[in-house]
């Protein structure tokens, strides 16, 4: 896992006392115990956390970020960006789109141990060292499990015109409530005129 002061982007705190403690972190194990005499809350935790032990992931970090993919139905073919390798080979890759088309992301991801609460997705867009755009999505709070959770963000449209062609800078992370930054890496978008451009 990162250290928050190795994220390149600003977080926002909002400033308002809402006097809220987050309650006890409990594991995965005492969540399950909880109320065991209770045949409609265990049916209930079952539903939520399923009925086999998860013990799949156990060295590595709880929270691992495997793809972002870029959805979109104009697309020659898939975009999709590994997350499982080295991090820093993006900044070298350039993926593009054509302007004006509405795309989404989808990020792939896996919890292994402990149920995590409050993941999001920050990026920030820099054109020509100027930040141009700063995007923030809740992704929600997800249980261990051996497949792999899917978020897809809501819709965006990409700019047009002459001047928003060109190459964009992304900082790109996934953190969650207690602000652990779980992957970062920095990716380049190419905005063109037409796909075969």
């Amino acid at each position: 896992m990162l250290d928050k002061k190795d994220l390149a982007l600003e977080e926002e705190e909002d400033e308002r006392n809402l006097n809220y403690n987050p309650p006890a972190q409990k594991s995965l194990q005492e969540i399950q115990d909880l109320d065991k005499d209770d045949d409609s809350l265990v049916k209930y935790k079952q539903t939520l956390l399923g009925t086999k032990p998860m013990v799949a992931g156990v060295s590595g970090p709880n929270v691992q970020v495997t793809k972002l993919t870029l959805l979109c139905n104009e697309a020659p073919g898939p975009i999709a960006i590994d997350l499982t390798g080295d991090l820093n080979s993006l900044k070298e890759k350039t993926f593009a789109l054509k302007e004006g088309v509405k795309y989404r992301l989808k990020i792939h991801f896996k919890v292994n141990r402990e149920i995590v609460a409050g993941l999001k997705y920050h990026h920030v867009s820099y054109r020509k060292g100027i930040k141009v755009d700063r995007v923030s999505y809740m992704v929600g709070s997800y249980c261990p499990r051996e497949e792999e959770h899917e978020f897809v963000c809501p819709a965006d449209e990409t700019p047009q015109g002459l001047v928003s062609r060109g190459l964009y800078q992304i900082k790109s992370c996934f953190t969650d409530d207690d602000k652990n930054v779980y992957s970062a890496w920095d990716w380049n978008l190419e905005l063109k005129k037409d796909w075969d451009e």
